[in-house]
């Protein structure tokens, strides 16, 4: 799922097919397109391979008939039509011709559009199947948020709406296993709803589909990888917890938009886009905060005693001094400036409020305090937090979900006094629509809250007790153990699975096994409706401990709780009244 994978993809199937020496083209992206050239591409990359400017289809633009323009475009009813504009007649035709490239499959109707309106402009026409965003080494994205709202809002007449947003996601989640040459046995969570088999049941028909049509590829039958389907009502509990792993902890409790941090440092604004192309980043944004804050100031002062220009404690001020007079340092010291006052920017949120709430949030979650005590009254726990005035209303209301999350549902009575004592009336959808996932809210759940793993063993801190249901899951998974009835195939005979990499003793090792991951399984995850970046955090850790199964996770699109908390407010309201405007 790396980056430079997904470049050399593109490359391949867009750039070298349509590239001819000394001729420079326009390009045209959609808001999805962008957005993933923009992962794994830069302008220098672009120019490259001769594109002189990159324009949005939505926008007007000035015509250039002398040049050709190249489309990478989603195969969309607004795309297409803006593309269709661009070529509405030969007298008004925008380019001289068009290369046209989709993301994924194009629906025949869209198609049929295309070829009788203006085929004669049009020197290529093409799928490259690449519909989903590589944000990171092991985690994508489908960047269809709206997903959410369709998937759980109870309103009937969305049917229409979420069927073809179940259709898309299929076709995209199609497109990572065909990106990963992986044709995986299809396996889904059959609780608390059913979203998560019909998609599973979708993704298996377009695989099988997709396999019998691609005559480029040699794989045939099903490889011995796995994909698990997902719905997010599975573990409410991490999408409310306050993290206290850096990247975690950093989307939660800053407003970084975009990946892009905003800083002040010597008196200027300054603004850090969170990458994967800067190494320090990857290497301590899963680490716990108190690692972190211990490990960027060691860092520094390796740096600056290299060049004994510093003395004594290491400072911000001491370090922009320092960069003035080693250009040559510059660019090493900038990102560990960046991460220290990403750091320091955490701890001054965390120290006045969020270090007492945390405590609370992980007695609540775990049922048992730091000393292993059983929690005997789960109210009282929450009381001094719903007291506190200096806690703001979305902690409040995190704090009273672990508390429902954590009796598995309260009573009307019980849940009307808490948002009376508390003034959140307007915001209590927040809390009562989580049924629409799936959890028990009210009344009280008679079924039991599912076993976890005794994890009391590992070393964790104090704050940080609470382990994200993912991580039970992927290792189950990994060692075959997970519930066939819990957990049923949609595919009739699927690869015989070997995540752990066991061998027997009969059967001879290859070499280096546990070394090359390329000979290992793939387990691909899917949770429809968002995952937090403390899951995504487990997948690598995961993916560490067992060295022959590589864990790729992926969703709708990334969550941070206040996102999450505000759309599930918007559940039972009506589509019209929301901001956001979808394809028919």
């Amino acid at each position: 799922m790396s980056t430079p994978r997904i470049r050399t993809e593109i490359k391949a199937a867009v750039f070298d097919d349509c590239k001819k020496e000394d001729e420079w083209k326009i390009m045209l992206l959609d808001e999805f397109t962008t957005k993933l050239l923009a992962s794994c591409c830069k302008m220098t990359d672009l120019l490259a391979e001769g594109i002189t400017v990159v324009e949005n289809i939505y926008k007007n633009r000035e015509p250039v008939r002398q040049m050709k323009a190249l489309y990478f475009i989603s195969p969309t009813s607004k795309s297409v039509d803006c593309f269709l504009r661009d070529f509405a007649s030969k007298s008004e035709n925008k380019y001289k011709a068009a290369y046209l490239y989709f993301t994924d499959f194009c629906p025949d109707s869209l198609f049929n559009k295309i070829k009788t309106s203006c085929s004669k402009s049009i020197r290529r026409c093409k799928e490259i199947n690449i519909s989903f965003i590589p944000l990171e080494s092991q985690v994508y994205t489908l960047d269809v948020p709206d997903a959410f709202y369709y998937c759980y809002s109870p309103d009937p007449s969305n049917a229409n709406g979420k069927d073809a947003i179940m259709e898309a996601m299929a076709e995209q989640i199609v497109t990572v296993c065909a990106t990963l040459d992986e044709n995986p046995g299809v396996r889904y969570k059959s609780k608390p709803l059913d979203n998560a088999s019909k998609l599973a049941q979708l993704v298996e028909k377009k695989l099988e589909n997709y396999y019998k049509i691609d005559e480029k590829s040699l794989i045939k039958g099903k490889t011995h990888s796995q994909l698990l389907i997902i719905d997010r009502g599975f573990d409410p509990v991490s999408t409310v917890l306050h993290e206290l792993t850096f990247q975690a902890m950093a989307y939660d409790l800053l407003p970084i938009e975009n990946d892009t941090y905003k800083y002040k440092t010597d008196g200027k604004e300054k603004e850090a886009v969170l990458e994967e192309d800067d190494d320090l980043w990857v290497r301590i944004r899963h680490r716990h905060i108190a690692v972190v804050l211990e490990e960027i100031p060691k860092l520094m002062k390796e740096i600056s005693s290299t060049k004994k220009a510093t003395e004594g404690k290491t400072s911000l001020s001491a370090l922009t001094q320092l960069m003035k007079k080693m250009p040559h340092f510059r660019k090493q010291i900038t990102k560990q400036v960046v991460h220290l006052n990403l750091a320091e920017d955490c701890m001054n949120k965390f120290k006045p409020n969020i270090e007492k709430l945390c405590k609370t949030e992980q007695d609540l979650a775990l049922g048992t305090d730091a000393e292993g005590q059983k929690v005997k009254d789960s109210m009282r726990v929450l009381l001094p937090v719903l007291l506190n005035k200096n806690h703001d209303n979305y902690d409040k209301i995190r704090a009273i979900l672990l508390y429902i999350f954590s009796i598995n549902g309260t009573t009307e009575e019980n849940l009307d006094r808490l948002i009376q004592n508390v003034k959140i009336e307007n915001e209590s959808d927040m809390i009562r629509n989580w049924s629409y996932l799936g959890v028990p809210i009210v009344p009280p759940s008679q079924q039991s809250k599912p076993l976890r793993k005794d994890r009391s063993a590992e070393e964790t801190f104090q704050l940080s007790r609470w382990t994200p249901f993912i991580k039970d899951i992927l290792e189950d998974a990994i060692d075959n153990r997970l519930d066939s009835k819990e957990w049923p195939y949609c595919s009739q005979c699927p690869a015989v699975w070997n995540g752990s990499g066991a061998v027997s003793a009969r059967q001879k090792p290859r070499a280096s096994y546990l070394e090359d991951r390329k000979t290992g399984s793939k387990l691909i995850v899917f949770v429809i409706g968002g995952i937090t970046y403390s899951e995504m955090r487990c997948a690598y850790e995961v993916s560490q401990a067992h060295k022959s199964c590589e864990v790729i996770i992926g969703s709708t699109h990334i969550l941070t709780p206040k996102k999450l908390l505000d759309d599930i407010k918007m559940l039972n309201k009506s589509k019209d009244k929301l901001s956001f405007i979808k394809d028919e």
